[in-house]
């Protein structure tokens, strides 16, 4: 397929992707955007294949060594745009871009399209607003081999392109899904699947249970925490230890604490 140069920042091609960030063209559309090398990398080893590549090697770190994910792409089928240095920063959604934009179908999935392996560790993101703080949840989970995240009540969705970048490119190698909470209790219920919800409002510390078979992590938003709804359904109810004058960590944070938590347990270390 032949390449289109674009120099224009007016280009009507670009228009979708600038229409991209908002949620509701993703929602229409069922695409999304990938920005940056690593991240794009990523994905495609993650399996992703992009309909569309814009690039642009002025922006590029190392264009020769680079330029060689543009070929494989091609090859791969996606429509490919060499971009000028000014068309490419209107469309570019980061500071500092490194000359690599994507469009790609959006992650849309139900829990019960997740398939789960024996003794798995889950995380379920409750009502979680930030697409920063998803992100990195992300990254632990990718780090930790956590079989699955679940966004419970989403606020935002998957596909965010700032969720995208916050979780450089995990959010396509983490198995990911969205629902109800009802349907994500359903579904964990339904696996045998032991509930573990995180809250200050408890007297029993995170390394205080077993964490060593099938269990979901659940931790909610920074401002609301976990529903009354949700809360009652756990399994357990721990908390992270803390003598500061903060009254809460960071919900990514506290998210990783516990899943190492997990991963301690599983590899052996002795619960406290």
């Amino acid at each position: 397929m032949e390449e289109l140069l674009i120099t224009s920042a007016a280009n009507p091609r670009l228009k979708s992707l600038v229409g991209l960030r908002r949620r509701r063209q993703r929602e229409e559309s069922g695409l999304t955007l990938i920005e940056g090398f690593e991240e794009l990398e990523l994905a495609l080893t993650a399996g992703v294949a992009p309909k569309a590549v814009f690039y642009c090697p002025d922006l590029m770190l190392d264009p020769a060594n680079r330029l060689a994910v543009i070929d494989a792409v091609r090859a791969g089928g996606a429509e490919v745009y060499r971009l000028g240095r000014a068309a490419f920063e209107k469309v570019a959604y980061r500071e500092g871009p490194d000359g690599f934009l994507a469009v790609v179908a959006s992650v849309t999935r139900s829990p019960r399209e997740l398939e789960l392996p024996p003794n798995a560790l889950v995380l379920i993101c409750q009502g979680v607003e930030k697409p920063g703080n998803l992100g990195a949840m992300l990254r632990t989970a990718d780090a930790a081999g956590v079989a699955a995240v679940v966004a419970c009540d989403p606020v935002t969705d998957w596909g965010n392109p700032n969720l995208v970048r916050s979780s450089k490119g995990t959010v396509f190698s983490v198995p990911v899904a969205s629902g109800t909470t009802d349907e994500t209790l359903g579904w964990l219920r339904e696996r045998g699947v032991s509930l573990v919800a995180a809250t200050p409002d408890t007297s029993t510390e995170h390394t205080g249970v077993d964490l060593t078979g099938p269990v979901a992590i659940a931790v909610g938003s920074e401002k609301y925490g976990l529903t009354d709804d949700l809360m009652a359904r756990a399994a357990h109810r721990v908390r992270i230890p803390m003598v500061g004058k903060a009254n809460s960590l960071n919900v990514a944070t506290s998210a990783a604490i516990i899943i190492y938590e997990a991963v301690r347990q599983r590899s052996g270390g002795r619960r406290s």
